[in-house]
């Protein structure tokens, strides 16, 4: 079975990295720190999964 917010997480994540790659946006930009949040998620998510 698909985990969905795993999905869910990339494809945001992926998102966010094409609008800030087409925009050269900085990395302090509200953007880029989703990107980091959603990294760190991403992180956690595939630990607890692992145990």
């Amino acid at each position: 079975m698909a985990d969905l917010y795993l999905k869910n997480l990339e494809s945001e994540r992926r998102q966010l990295w094409a609008t800030c790659r087409l925009k050269g946006l900085a990395k302090d930009t509200p953007e880029r720190q989703r990107i980091a949040a959603i990294d760190e998620a991403i992180a956690a998510h595939k630990a607890k999964k692992s145990g």
